[in-house]
Order: C-alpha cells, then structure tokens, then sequence
C-alpha cells in the first residue's frame, strides 16, 4: 500500500494535522470538552455513543450542541450565510418528544424525521444527509455498523461538513471502527458516567457523573 493511500485512511492520526484547540463543537459540559482535543464535539466527524439501554442520558448529552446547531447560520464555500442545516434522526427507536427538544432550545423547524425499512437502507440514507451539505448533524441508530461502514460515514461527514452520531450497543465496543470519537455511558445511582474510549489525537478517560 503506498503511502498516499494510508494517509487516505480516516483511522491514521497524522501529527502535522493536530486538531486546533477551537475547531471542536462546544458540548455544554466543560468537564468533557477539557478531555476533547479540539476542545469540544468533532466536527465533520462519525461520533459513536455505546450504551446498554435507552434513556441513559445519551439525547441530554447532544443537546446543548444541537440546539447550537438549529440555530447557527450555515457558511457556504463562497462565504455566503445560508439557514441553518437540518438535524436529521435516522431509524429513532421512539417518537422524538417535541416540547422537551424545544424546552432545550431545538429549533423544531430544523428537525427531519427519516425511517428507513431496514439497516442497508438506513446507512444508505444517514450516508446521503450527511454528505449532501444541508444537514448540520445526522443521528442514527443502526442494529450493526461494521468498520466498512463506519468508514462511509466519516467520510460523507467530511465532504458534507456534517457530524455524525451513531447509538450502538454496548457489544459493539470490541468491533473495530473509524469514528473520530467513541463514548460508553454507564448508568449509576449517582447518574451516568462518560467513558471516553477513543479520541482522535486524545486519550482514553472517564468522566464520573457527568449527567
């Protein structure tokens, strides 16, 4: 394999390409954000939450960002400033609740509902939304995500300047993958824990009760 190929690999971390102390999405919470290189969410980036049930604290942990997002006016390659992208849900396993998005600051004008018949479809549309340019974040929640399609999804994030945000299973943490940024929440009595189990051009960490 040459090297212009395995650079092109969305997995190799080139030192001479840092992330730039700005360039992240601020989460909301600072806690986290102090552990993200780019100081926050990445963007243009697969993003992968892990979690063991529904409900855990997963949607709470976006919003802040996804409030931002619905609100931020989009910049087009010519400079100029377009409506804010679409936040695209792809295959929600429920009903997004409409008044507590609003009550986070969600702007429910911004907001595409899409159910796809099954997994191959449902890659294929998060693929399309993100890389189309119109959507400012795109969440899915496939039933398997193997390292071809994870790799997919980083790079329709890129070409499209979207995030993207995949929920999987907690058995998916053993599975390779090319996301930026992987997460593990973990239910406690005290709330829920923030595992940080990869970062590009970070470390591995965990944030006790952060939610």
């Amino acid at each position: 394999m040459s090297l212009e190929k395995l650079l092109e690999n969305p997995r190799v971390w080139r030192g001479s390409s840092q992330v730039d102390a700005r360039s992240g999405l601020a989460s909301g919470f600072p806690q986290l954000d102090r552990c993200l290189p780019g100081g926050g969410w990445p963007q243009q980036a697969l993003t992968e939450i892990l979690i063991g049930q529904h409900g855990i604290g997963e949607l709470r942990l976006l919003m802040p960002a996804l409030a931002q997002l619905s609100a931020e006016e989009a910049k087009t390659y010519s400079g100029e400033h377009t409506e804010p992208g679409w936040i695209a849900w792809v295959a929600p396993p429920f009903q997004p609740y409409a008044p507590a998005l609003q009550q986070c600051g969600v702007d429910l004008s911004r907001m595409l509902i899409v159910r796809p018949k099954d997994d191959s479809e449902l890659l294929w549309s998060a693929e399309q939304a993100l890389s189309s340019g119109t959507c400012a974040a795109v969440l899915l929640w496939p039933d398997t995500l193997d390292d071809q399609a994870s790799r997919r999804l980083q790079l329709a994030a890129e070409k499209g300047h979207s995030w993207a945000i995949a929920f999987r299973p907690l058995s998916a943490r053993q599975q390779p993958s090319a996301a930026a940024l992987r997460l593990e929440l973990q239910s406690t009595g005290q709330g829920t824990c923030v595992h940080i189990l990869k970062s590009r051009g970070g470390r591995p960490t965990v944030l006790n009760n952060l939610l």
